[in-house]
C-alpha cells in the first residue's frame, strides 16, 4: 500500500518517532508499506498544480506496481488519492483528515484566507513558489488562541509529553514550499471556489467524483479538527468519526485505538 502525505509539511508525520509511527505499526501487521516524499520543488516546476502532482507523479508511480495498490492519504494527500483512484488502477483508498467540501471551512475562515492570499500572491508569483510561511500563517488564522495556548502548556509538560510536542512542532514548522500553481489552486480553486465540493475539479481529463469510485473507499474524519473541519469531509458511505484532532488522530496517545487499529481492520477487509 502507498501512504500519500499532504504537499504541505514533510511526510514523516506518518513515521514520527518510535512508538508513534502509523507507517511502522501498519507494517508490523503484515502489510508492505510505501511512503511518498514529494521532495522540494524548484521554480522551474512553478506550473505544476495539485492535479498535476497526481497526473505527473502519483499516477505514473501507481502504474509501476505489479498489482493495483491501496492508497492511504493524509490531509491534502487524501484529496489527491481520491483523484488518483478515479483515474488509475487502485485497489482501494482510505483518507485521513482530508478536505473535499471546502465550503465547510465557513465564510469567515475562507474570507481571512483569501485576504492572506491576496497579500502573498504577487511575491509568490515572482518566486514561482509558495513558501511554507504563507501556509503556516493560514493555519494560525484558523485558531490563533489555540496556537498561543499550546505554547503556554509546553512550559509545564512532563518530559515524555514535551518530547512529543517538540517532534510535532518540528514537523509542523518544516516543509518544502509549494509550486506556485499548487498554491494558487489550493487558495483560489479549492478554498475560494470549492471546485472539489462542486464536482468541478478535473484530473487526468475527467471530473473527480469520490462518490462514484469503482474501488472500496473509506474516510476517517476528526470531529475536533481545526485544520480540516469535519464539515469539509468527503461524504463517503464508509465514514469513521474520531475524537482526536488533525495531528492527534495520527500520532496522539490514543491514535492506535482510534485510528491505527480501525484502519488496519479496513485494510484487511479490502484485501
Amino acid at each position: 500500500m502507498i501512504f500519500v502525505p499532504s504537499l504541505i509539511n514533510p511526510p514523516h508525520i506518518l513515521d514520527l518517532i518510535d512508538g508513534r509511527s502509523l507507517l511502522r505499526w501498519i507494517a508490523t501487521q503484515g502489510f508492505r508499506t510505501w511512503l511518498i516524499d514529494w521532495g522540494t520543488p524548484s521554480a522551474d516546476e512553478h506550473a505544476m498544480d495539485v492535479g498535476g502532482h497526481v497526473e505527473r507523479l502519483l499516477l505514473p508511480m501507481i502504474r509501476r506496481f505489479a498489482l493495483p495498490p491501496i492508497l492511504v492519504g493524509y490531509c491534502l494527500g487524501g484529496t489527491m488519492s481520491l483523484a488518483a483512484a478515479a483515474a488509475g488502477p487502485v485497489a482501494g483508498v482510505a483518507t485521513i483528515a482530508s478536505p473535499w467540501r471546502f465550503a465547510g471551512y465557513g465564510e469567515a475562515a475562507r474570507r481571512d484566507i483569501a485576504a492572506l492570499w491576496r497579500s502573498a500572491q504577487p511575491g509568490c508569483a515572482s518566486l514561482g513558489l509558495v513558501p511554507m510561511e504563507v501556509l503556516q500563517t493560514g493555519f494560525w488564522k484558523l485558531d490563533p488562541a489555540r496556537t498561543i495556548a499550546k505554547y503556554e502548556a509546553f512550559a509545564t509538560m512532563p518530559d515524555a509529553d514535551a518530547t512529543m510536542f517538540v517532534a510535532m512542532e518540528d514537523w509542523a514548522n518544516a516543509g518544502a514550499p509549494l509550486t506556485y500553481a499548487a498554491g494558487a489552486e489550493l487558495f483560489e480553486d479549492f478554498l475560494a471556489r470549492d471546485v472539489t465540493g462542486r464536482g468541478e475539479w478535473r484530473v487526468a481529463g475527467a471530473p473527480v467524483n469520490p462518490l462514484a469510485l469503482a474501488c472500496p473507499a473509506a474516510e476517517f474524519v476528526s470531529l475536533n479538527d481545526r485544520i480540516v473541519p469535519a464539515a469539509s469531509a468527503i461524504g463517503l458511505a464508509d465514514r469513521r468519526d474520531l475524537g482526536a484532532g488533525h495531528v492527534g488522530m495520527v500520532v496522539g496517545s490514543r491514535a492506535k485505538e482510534q485510528l491505527w487499529e480501525p484502519l488496519r481492520d479496513w485494510l484487511r477487509s479490502v484485501g
